[in-house]
């Protein structure tokens, strides 16, 4: 009896080590698909023009990279301008959106006031409504403003976001009202306790919505396109349509990956530096306890 339990624990032990193995070689093929695009988006910058235009048959390495293809993304237009002006939409949209959700998620999870679960529920259903019909709106406010070709009428429709409050108020409400009664107790202003004891708690929900926020304003690309036709405010999204456009985007393909890695590279940085911290904030977020 003892040595089937054995051959029991053989086998389901080989079998263990069988799915781990199976789930690990089909995670690897995965990645590899995953990776393989922006490997090939690398690899094609590096290739010479000519070079690249007299493969017959797509060419998985090169003996000889060049970065001419880089020189020519930041001559053919005005990369920097593009990069400058993304940063400074990233930064300053996400700064003023933390205050926003901030104040709002507390409000929401801490502050008691009439119909104030009814006035949350208008909240989320207004997640429901389809993002085109946001923009139409916001364009005509911001048309009737007259701004414009701007970074004020860039900037003022993404400083807030009913997700990323309903993400906070979760995390806020996870802190034990214990504290909250507490600090009452002692005199201590709610808005003393939101930066002192609320803020310093959810730190990680708050990094993953910064990130999050910041990759989301350096994708953006319908609403910059439509409120600016002005090349100085152009975001680095735009500016990949302009150098299809007006560039050399639609005959150097080499030059165009170019400037493709070069708009990239700041948001993979940004995601591997704070991957952890994303998703411990997204976990933290998502689960009462």
């Amino acid at each position: 009896m003892e040595l089937d339990f054995k051959k029991r624990q053989l086998k389901l032990q080989r079998q263990d080590k069988i799915l781990k193995i199976f789930t690990y070689v089909m995670l690897s093929v995965w990645a590899l698909i995953v990776i393989f695009p922006f490997y090939w988006m690398v690899l094609t910058s590096f290739k010479d023009y000519g070079a690249y235009n007299a493969e017959y048959a797509p060419a998985f390495f090169t003996l000889e990279p060049t970065l001419n293809n880089y020189v020519e993304a930041f001559s053919a237009v005005a990369l920097d301008r593009y990069l400058f002006n993304t940063v400074i939409f990233a930064l300053v949209t996400t700064a003023l959106m933390v205050v926003v959700i901030t104040l709002a998620a507390y409000a929401f999870s801490r502050l008691q006031f009439k119909g104030k679960n009814v006035v949350f529920t208008l909240f989320l259903a207004l997640m429901m409504i389809p993002s085109e019909l946001v923009v139409i709106t916001n364009f005509a406010t911001i048309t009737q403003w007259d701004l414009r070709n701007s970074f004020l009428g860039l900037i003022l429709p993404s400083v807030t976001s009913v997700f990323y409050i309903y993400l906070l108020k979760e995390a806020f409400e996870q802190v034990p009202d214990e504290l909250y009664k507490a600090a009452k107790v002692d005199g201590t202003s709610d808005l003393k306790y939101l930066l002192k004891v609320m803020i310093p708690i959810c730190k990680p929900t708050l990094i993953t919505i910064i990130i999050l926020k910041i990759i989301e304003c350096w994708n953006s690309y319908v609403w910059p396109r439509l409120i600016t036709d002005d090349p100085s405010y152009f975001l680095v999204s735009n500016g990949i349509q302009e150098i299809r456009e007006n560039g050399f985007g639609r005959e150097n393909i080499p030059a165009m990956m170019a400037a493709v890695v070069v708009i990239s590279i700041p948001l993979i940085i940004l995601f591997l530096i704070f991957r952890k911290k994303i998703m411990a904030g997204v976990s933290k977020g998502g689960i009462k306890g």
